[in-house]
């Protein structure tokens, strides 16, 4: 809480001396196209502020931040020059100032929209990348723990067997393996209930089942990747 209120402070310190300066040097009566110049300089620093709110949350939240912090504090920075020619020349006509900072404003847009639109893509390809790495970790692990358990010596060899298969797997998946992937998961809990209830021949059962599916699997992914 504490850190919120400081950075909102943070924030505010722009705001009070930038208008405290505008309206103490300049008063309250100006122009249309020096209005004009006060606003869009305060919109380009509210959006430098709001930024924040359009980062995805995930793994790469910190690189799509810097890339949309660039361009939202690069719109600042030129609109603010930008506008403060426009209120220092004070021209009665607000066209060109008008016109000026709309164009400006737009290619921002378009710069910022299509990073949002870019960083979309990514966040979601890390995720996806992200489960299917968590998947082989997970049934991988699972078994790996297995290992040297069984009380019958073929039984261990068997088991890792299913976890080397497992763990050399690779971790790119597609739609169409999803079921089978679900099935291996299966397995590894029917091997881990075998492990324990001491079952050699049910160990080796689905140890060789695991090994079928993982193939079978990996198989597919190679074949479409």
């Amino acid at each position: 809480m504490k850190k919120s209120i400081l950075w909102i402070l943070l924030d505010l310190v722009f705001l009070v001396v930038f208008n405290t300066v505008f309206f103490v040097a300049g008063g309250f009566e100006h122009t249309a196209s020096v209005w004009i110049s006060y606003g869009f300089i305060h919109f380009a620093y509210l959006m430098v502020i709001v930024t924040p709110l359009l980062i995805r949350k995930s793994s790469s939240a910190a690189v799509f931040g810097f890339s949309l912090y660039s361009i939202s504090s690069t719109y600042f920075l030129f609109e603010f020059v930008v506008g403060l020619i426009f209120i220092l020349v004070n021209s009665s006509s607000y066209k060109a100032a008008l016109i000026v900072q709309v164009i400006v404003a737009g290619l921002y847009a378009i710069l910022l929209l299509s990073h949002l639109i870019a960083n979309e893509n990514t966040a979601d390809s890390v995720e996806r990348h992200e489960e299917e790495v968590a998947y082989i970790k997970a049934a991988s692990s699972r078994v790996k723990a297995l290992v040297g358990k069984a009380n019958d010596k073929k039984a261990n060899k068997e088991i890792e067997k299913a976890y080397d298969t497992l763990h050399s797997s690779p971790t790119k998946s597609i739609s169409s393996v999803k079921a089978i992937e679900s099935d291996i998961l299966g397995k590894v809990a029917d091997l881990e209930n075998a492990v324990k209830s001491n079952s050699a021949d049910k160990v080796i059962m689905f140890a060789d089942e695991i090994i079928a599916l993982t193939g079978e699997r990996n198989a597919k992914v190679k074949l479409q990747g």
